[in-house]
């Protein structure tokens, strides 16, 4: 018997989210609920690892400040944290497309607020750049304030920084609550702008899909990319700035995402011919108990034989065997293939707690879709 097979659900699940991420390029989304130190990390981690180098400079300030005054709008007005609805985290989405960015942010608003924050973002959608200008002095000179900011700063700032308009949508949760997305483009300097109908909320439903997914999973951060070394540093980066306050819970997560992205740069396969590394997947979700760390790669289906049964035979040992298998692997590498195991799988299993979960997902004649979940236990 395969021992920590994932079941079939929780493979289509992850297989799942990993083409849709695929299929809309997405590249980073953050779950969770949006403090100023959360939102201050994400726009560190974004000058530093998430927006590329090789951008123009105004395109990456671009960028920049709209994520600013998106991810304030999100701290000012997202609903009572007190609530207790299962779902209420907000999420934020960062995708890079040719020479585009997208910024979307997603968040629990009273259906109370609804019909004032529809005329403040048609009021600035109806608005061309001298108008934004002229209403930005207004608004700074004249305008109301209230316990959640300005009347609507964030929002012209955000369409002037960024020279679209704004698209949005709201999605009712309850007779109280919706949530409330919002996304915008900056394009590069000389490509052309973007001709989507603002008042079309379609262009959201693919974020309103994934944050439903990422609820029924409970994702906290999650990650699509092709996994090289230069992005291994990147991604470990925003772990240490943005997970958890448990240092010691932080550092075995840090170490068994390394041993986890090293395990795709090293083993998983091209689908697609690249040479920007292997295409893969990384996520964090939790329980109550406890995080669950999840990767998901292309592998070839000639490797699935010993690649399971190198994972069987780890699951198989009690810690104190692993520790001397390890040992003996370190120091002994004729052993027979049926019992040989990789010491990145033996490093995994002894971070963790139980045994690693894995699938493999048949795709086509030459590939399968290899998912492999290591678990942390919050106590």
């Amino acid at each position: 018997m395969n021992q920590g097979l994932l079941d079939k659900e929780k493979l289509g699940f992850i297989y799942k989210l990993f083409k849709a991420m695929q299929k809309n390029n997405l590249n980073y989304i953050y779950r969770g609920i949006f403090t100023t130190n959360i939102t201050d990390n994400i726009l560190a981690l974004a000058e530093s690892n998430l927006v590329q180098k090789e951008d123009p400079r105004a395109l990456r300030r671009k960028v920049y400040n709209v994520m600013v005054e998106g991810l304030q709008n999100v701290t000012k007005h997202q609903a009572d944290l007190e609530t207790d609805l299962e779902n209420k985290f907000g999420v934020f989405v960062l995708k890079k497309e040719h020479y585009k960015y997208f910024i979307t942010t997603g968040n629990l608003i009273e259906n109370q607020d609804i019909e004032k924050l529809t005329g403040q973002i048609n009021q600035v959608n109806g608005m061309d750049k001298v108008e934004l200008k002229a209403y930005h002095r207004e608004v700074l000179l004249h305008g109301k304030m209230s316990n959640k900011g300005g009347a609507g700063l964030g929002l012209i700032d955000m369409a002037r920084k960024s020279g679209n308009k704004l698209l949005y949508a709201f999605e009712k949760v309850d007779e109280k609550f919706s949530y409330f997305y919002l996304h915008t483009e900056i394009p590069s300097k000389g490509i052309e702008k973007s001709t989507l109908d603002p008042k079309n909320p379609n262009i959201l439903k693919y974020i309103s899909a994934l944050h439903k997914m990422l609820n029924q999973e409970n994702v906290l951060i999650i990650f699509n990319s092709y996994f090289n070394q230069e992005s291994l540093m990147n991604l470990l980066s925003i772990i240490e700035k943005q997970m958890l306050e448990n240092i010691q819970q932080k550092k075995r997560i840090y170490n068994t995402m390394v041993e986890m992205f090293q395990n795709i740069i090293q083993h998983g396969d091209d689908y697609k011919e690249t040479e920007e590394g292997k295409a893969g997947l990384f996520y964090i979700s939790e329980t109550d108990n406890e995080f669950l760390l999840n990767t998901g790669n292309y592998i070839l289906n000639s490797k699935i034989e010993r690649l399971t049964k190198k994972l069987n035979y780890v699951n198989g040992m009690n810690y104190k065997e692993l520790d001397e298998f390890y040992d003996t692997r370190l120091l002994d590498f004729e052993i027979d293939t049926s019992k040989e195991a990789g010491l990145g799988i033996i490093d995994i299993r002894l971070k963790t707690d139980g045994v690693l979960e894995y699938s493999f997902l048949n795709i086509d004649d030459k590939y399968s879709f290899y998912t492999l979940r290591a678990k942390i236990s919050k106590n």
